[in-house]
């Protein structure tokens, strides 16, 4: 672990990015260009005083999951990534496997997209990065996987109405069983259908049925707590490479869903949406 350019790579990172580059507000009093600290520690979800010490060069090791979050707070490229791995004596991501990076150019959609629930996942359902609305509609979902959360987690399925709930277990397997067999050396999917097969009958079950299947776009009804029935349109977007996509969630304007989700947007701000709910 090279501490000194590690300290100098992430203060550098920090301050060529604008609140504005990562959905934030610039807010008064900000006499230095680029984001606080406590800005960059609360996108890549650790404490204030641990990213400062690592600003310090004093710093413990990070792990290869701090790291990542730290990329995809401070918006870096590929090589960046791989640099910052490299600084903090890690081994890069493999090209080909899931690496959970998300790019900058898709997290600035995301950020853009502040009036409707958007999110990024990977291919096998982890849950890379969400939006304020995706929050709001579905709980802070952020470094789980949608899949594990639906088999293991029979409560996180009341955000979706019961008739529906056999066709989105069929889904979650359908998909996986396709990045399984497309991606045979990455070893997160692999991992993750050997544990759920092993601890849910009911993901054995429909891995027997050898279905396959991607996520393609389709109405999505969601039971939401505090406003209600919600009636949405969903459209999935593919990163580079197909391993990420973007999702995104809208109403027509005119509808119930469309007054609804605006009054989502004015209280999502607020902490309304009971912890244990989920959403994809």
């Amino acid at each position: 672990m090279n501490r000194v350019e590690l300290a100098d790579f992430l203060l550098r990172s920090r301050t060529r990015l604008a609140p504005s580059d990562v959905g934030l507000t610039a807010g008064p009093r900000r006499r230095t260009p680029g984001l606080r600290r406590e800005e960059v520690a609360q996108l890549a979800g650790m404490s204030t005083d641990y990213y400062t010490r690592l600003e310090q060069r004093r710093g413990s090791h990070p792990s290869r999951q701090m790291l990542t979050a730290l990329a995809r707070a401070l918006r870096l490229t590929d090589a960046e990534r791989d640099h910052l791995f490299h600084l903090a004596g890690e081994e890069p991501p493999r090209r080909g496997t899931s690496s959970g990076h998300v790019r900058p150019g898709l997290l600035l959609i995301l950020d853009r997209l502040h009036d409707l629930p958007a999110s990024v996942l990977s291919d096998w359902g982890e849950m890379l990065a969400q939006n304020a609305m995706s929050m709001a509609l579905s709980g802070d979902r952020t470094g789980t996987n949608v899949i594990r959360g639906w088999f293991t987690e029979p409560s996180l399925r009341t955000l979706f109405p019961p008739e529906v709930h056999e066709r989105h277990a069929r889904s979650h397997v359908a998909s996986l069983r396709a990045v399984t067999a497309a991606r045979p050396d990455d070893p997160g999917p692999a991992a993750l259908v050997a544990e759920l097969r092993a601890g849910s009958r009911e993901f054995e079950g429909f891995w027997r049925t050898h279905d396959v299947e991607v996520h393609r776009p389709s109405p999505k009804r969601f039971l939401h707590p505090v406003v209600g029935v919600l009636d949405l349109d969903c459209e999935v977007l593919t990163g580079d490479g197909h391993s990420q996509q973007l999702v995104v969630h809208s109403a027509r304007p005119g509808t119930e869903t469309y007054e609804r989700l605006e009054l989502l947007r004015v209280i999502g701000l607020q902490d309304l949406t009971p912890s244990d709910r989920w959403g994809a």
